[in-house]
C-alpha cells in the first residue's frame, strides 16, 4: 500500500513537471492527454487506498524521510491515509481529473496551454500534500503551495489589462491574483502563530502527539491556538471579512474556478477545522463563533448572488455561501456532516462551473446573463448539466445536495440554535432562487445574444462526456450518506440527532423543501419568459447595496488600500529616497572622493613617498605616546 500512497501523491507532480518540460513547444493535445492520464492514475490509487481503509479500518502511515531535525525538533516528511484524508484524496483527484480533461478542450486555442497544465497539476499536488500530511508543518507546506499555485492560475492571463464592464468593476487577472495572494498571506500569519503555539506547548507537530497532549494544555492556550488556526481557515475558505478575493478570482480561466471553488483551495479551511477537531471540541466558544460566522456568511453571500449578473460570480457567491454551511456544521460539532457536504458540494459545484465555462466558450467570453437567453436550443447538454447541478444546489430530493445541506440545517435545530436554523432555512430559499434565476436567464426566454452578434454553439463532445461523472455523482452521492457515516466515525466524532429532532425530522425537511421550491417557483415566474428589468428596482437602495457587495470592496479601498498606497508613496519619497538612498549614495560619494584625493599619493615621485612615510611615522609615534600616557 505504501507504493500506492506515493503514486497517489506524486503522479500530479510528475504531470506538472512533464507539462512544464513542453512549455515552449506546440505539442498541446499530447501533453493534455498524458497529464490527464497521470491525474486519473492518482485517482485510481486514491480509490484503492480508500477501499483498503474501508475494509481494514486501519490508517496507512508513510514516512518518506526526515525533514526538519534541529535540537528537540524532529519533523518527518510523513503522510497518513485515514478516513478523513482518503475522502479528501478521492474528491480532489476525481474533480481534478475531470477538470484536466475539460481543460484540453477549453484551453485548446491558448498559446500557453502546456504552462497551464503544469500549474494545474502542481496545484493538485500541493493540495494532496496538504490533506495527506501527518503533521501541521506538512499541512502548512501544502497550504502555501496551494496559495502560490492559485496565484499563478488566477493570474494566468496576466497580459490582460483592466477592462471596465457593466457587470464587474475594472479588475485585471494580475490584480485578482495579487488580491487573493495577499489576503491569504494575512490570514496565514494567524495560522502560523497557531502552529507555533502548539509546538511551544507540546514540543511536536505530529497530529497524534498534539491531540494526545490536549488534556495537559491549559484552556487559554487551547483557545488561543484554536482562534489562530481558524484565522488561517478564514483566509483560505474566504470567510468574512477575508472574503472579497474569492469572487474576484473569477478572472482566471474557468477550469481554475472549478478546481479552486469545488474541491481544493477553498475547502482547505474546512478541512483544517475537521482535521483539528480535537482542539475545537474542547474550545466551545470558538466553535460556536465558527458556526455563527459560517451561518452569517451563508446568508450574506446568498444575498449578493440574488442580483449579480456575472454567471461565474453568481456561482462563486454560491461557493462562499456553501462554505458557510460547512463551517456552520463543523462549528456545531457535526464534523462528519461538514465533510459529507464538502464532498457532495464538490461534485455539483464543479459541474456548475464547467457548465458556465461551456456557456462562456459559446458566448465568445461573455458572462453577463442579461445578454444571454434561449441557449437551451443551442446547448442542450450544458442546459441539462447546469439544470441538474442547480437542482442539487437548491437541495431538491433525491439529489446529493438535499441530503448534505438538509443535515446541516437539522443540526442547527438540534443544537437549539433557532436563529442559526432560521437563517440557514432562509438562505436555502435564496439559494434556490438565484440558482434558477441564472438558469432561466441563461437558457430560457428570448435569444438576447443576437443583439450582440454572438453565435453560440455546444462544447466538444468529449468534454461533455468528461463532465458526466460529476453529473452522476451529483445524483447518487446522497444515497451514500449512511455508509459514509459508518465509515468516517471511525476517526471523527459521531454526531447524532436527539430523539426530539429525530421525530421532527420529516417536518423540518418539508419546511426546507417548501422554502427551496418556493425560491424556484419565484424565479420561474419572474424570469422563465425572459428578462424583465425594472428601473425602480435597480435604482433602489437594497438592490444597489447587494449589487455593490454591501460596499465592502469600496470600504477596503478607501480605508486600507488608498491610505496604504499614500503612506507607501510618502515613505518612498521622504524616507527611502531622502534618508536610505541618500545615506547609501553619500557613503559611496565619500569613498569615491577620498579615493580620488588619495590617488595623488601614488605620484611616482620618491621625495613625495618619503614625505608621506615621515608623516606616517609621526602619526604612529603620536598614537604610541598617547596610549602610554593613557
Amino acid at each position: 500500500m505504501e507504493g500506492l500512497v506515493y503514486i497517489a501523491l506524486f503522479a500530479p507532480l510528475v504531470s506538472s513537471l512533464f507539462a512544464g518540460s513542453f512549455a515552449m513547444t506546440s505539442k498541446k493535445q499530447f501533453v493534455g492527454v498524458i497529464s490527464s492520464f497521470l491525474l486519473f492514475t492518482s485517482f485510481v490509487a486514491s480509490a484503492i487506498l480508500g477501499y483498503h481503509v474501508l475494509a481494514t479500518n486501519e490508517a496507512i502511515h508513510v514516512k518518506l524521510m526526515d525533514w526538519i531535525v534541529a535540537g528537540d525538533l524532529n519533523i518527518p516528511f510523513g503522510f497518513i491515509v485515514d478516513q478523513v484524508s482518503v475522502t479528501m484524496m478521492f474528491v480532489v483527484t476525481l474533480v481534478s481529473t475531470v477538470v484536466h480533461v475539460y481543460s484540453i478542450g477549453y484551453m485548446d486555442h491558448d498559446k500557453s496551454f502546456n504552462r497551464f497544465f503544469s500549474y494545474l497539476s502542481a496545484f493538485v499536488f500541493s493540495m494532496l500534500v496538504l490533506v495527506m500530511s501527518d503533521n501541521f508543518a506538512g499541512l502548512f507546506i501544502g497550504w502555501e503551495g496551494v496559495g502560490v499555485c492559485s496565484w499563478l492560475l488566477i493570474g494566468f492571463w496576466y497580459h490582460k489589462a483592466d477592462v471596465a464592464r457593466d457587470i464587474n468593476p475594472s479588475i485585471s487577472p494580475s490584480w485578482a491574483a495579487n488580491e487573493a495572494f495577499i489576503m491569504n498571506r494575512i490570514a496565514d500569519l494567524g495560522m502560523l502563530i497557531g502552529i507555533f503555539i502548539i509546538y511551544w506547548n507540546v514540543g511536536s507537530l505530529q497530529y497524534d502527539v498534539v491531540f494526545n497532549a490536549i488534556p495537559n494544555m491549559t484552556q487559554i492556550v487551547l483557545t488561543t491556538a484554536a482562534i489562530a488556526l481558524f484565522i488561517g481557515a478564514m483566509g483560505k475558505s474566504a470567510q468574512f471579512p477575508l472574503h472579497t478575493w474569492l469572487t474576484d478570482a473569477m478572472e482566471g480561466p474557468t477550469p481554475v474556478s472549478a478546481l479552486i471553488h469545488a474541491a481544493t483551495m477553498v475547502t482547505a479551511g474546512v478541512f483544517l477545522v475537521i482535521r483539528a477537531n480535537p482542539i475545537f471540541e474542547v474550545t466551545p466558544d470558538v466553535s460556536y463563533f465558527i458556526a455563527a460566522l459560517g451561518t452569517f456568511v451563508a446568508f450574506f453571500a446568498a444575498s449578493m448572488a440574488l442580483v449579480n449578473r456575472d454567471l461565474k460570480r453568481i456561482i462563486a457567491f454560491s461557493t462562499l455561501s456553501q462554505l458557510g454551511y460547512m463551517f456552520a456544521a463543523a462549528g456545531l460539532g457535526a464534523y462528519w456532516i461538514a465533510l459529507f457536504h464538502l464532498g457532495a458540494h464538490a461534485f455539483f459545484k464543479a459541474l456548475l462551473f464547467l457548465g458556465a465555462g461551456n456557456v462562456m466558450h459559446a458566448m465568445d467570453g461573455e458572462l453577463d446573463i442579461f445578454k444571454m437567453g434561449g441557449l437551451k436550443k443551442k446547448m442542450r447538454w450544458t442546459y441539462m448539466y447546469m439544470g441538474l447541478a442547480s437542482l442539487t444546489l437548491a437541495g431538491i430530493p433525491p439529489l446529493a445536495g438535499f441530503f448534505s445541506k438538509d443535515a446541516i440545517i437539522e443540526t442547527a435545530f438540534n443544537e437549539g440554535s433557532l436563529i442559526l436554523w432560521a437563517m440557514l432555512v432562509v438562505t436555502a430559499g435564496m439559494t434556490a432562487f438565484y440558482s434558477f434565476r441564472q438558469v432561466f436567464l441563461t437558457f430560457h426566454g428570448d435569444e438576447r445574444y443576437h443583439e450582440f452578434g454572438i453565435h453560440p454553439h455546444e462544447m466538444y463532445k468529449y468534454v461533455l462526456i468528461g463532465m458526466s461523472p460529476l453529473a452522476i455523482l451529483a445524483v447518487i452521492a446522497g444515497f451514500f450518506k449512511d455508509g459514509f457515516n459508518d465509515f468516517i466515525i471511525k476517526i471523527l466524532p459521531n454526531y447524532q440527532m436527539s430523539e426530539h429532532t429525530h421525530h421532527l425530522a420529516l417536518y423540518l425537511g418539508l419546511i426546507v423543501l417548501a422554502v427551496a421550491v418556493s425560491g424556484i417557483v419565484l424565479a420561474y415566474i419572474k424570469y422563465n419568459k425572459g428578462l424583465v428589468r425594472s428601473e425602480k428596482t435597480e435604482n433602489s437602495f437594497i438592490y444597489k447595496l447587494l449589487a455593490n457587495q454591501y460596499y465592502i470592496p469600496n470600504l477596503y479601498e478607501a480605508v486600507i488600500s488608498k491610505p496604504y498606497a499614500e503612506l507607501s508613496k510618502l515613505m518612498w519619497k521622504n524616507v527611502d529616497m531622502k534618508i536610505v538612498d541618500a545615506t547609501v549614495d553619500g557613503i559611496a560619494k565619500v569613498l569615491y572622493k577620498s579615493g580620488d584625493k588619495s590617488r595623488g599619493m601614488q605620484s611616482g615621485n620618491l621625495s613625495n613617498y618619503l614625505n608621506w612615510m615621515a608623516i606616517g611615522a609621526i602619526v604612529l609615534l603620536v598614537v604610541a605616546i598617547l596610549s602610554l600616557v593613557a
